[in-house]
């Protein structure tokens, strides 16, 4: 599920994003994952919030630079607010 509304400007939006992901505050259930990934009919860049069976839950579009440059954010983990 993606909203085409929904789109991912900045690498602190990204991190903003992962964060609410992993204190569950969008309410996802059976959380397993997050990944960058592109849409196999068009090739937008978007984030993937995955289940346990690598199904997608969540999706985010994101931006080409937010999709080239948040790579190490989503592989390491956002940075834990001051």
């Amino acid at each position: 599920m993606i909203n085409d509304n929904d789109v991912i400007e900045t690498l602190g939006e990204l991190e903003t994003f992962l964060r609410l992901v992993e204190m569950g505050g969008l309410g996802l259930d059976n959380v397993s994952g997050v990944a960058l990934a592109t849409n196999n009919a068009n090739g937008r860049p978007f984030v993937a919030v995955l289940d346990d069976n690598q199904q997608l839950v969540l999706g985010r579009w994101v931006t080409t630079d937010v999709f080239e440059n948040g790579k190490d954010i989503v592989r390491y983990g956002a940075k834990k607010p001051h």
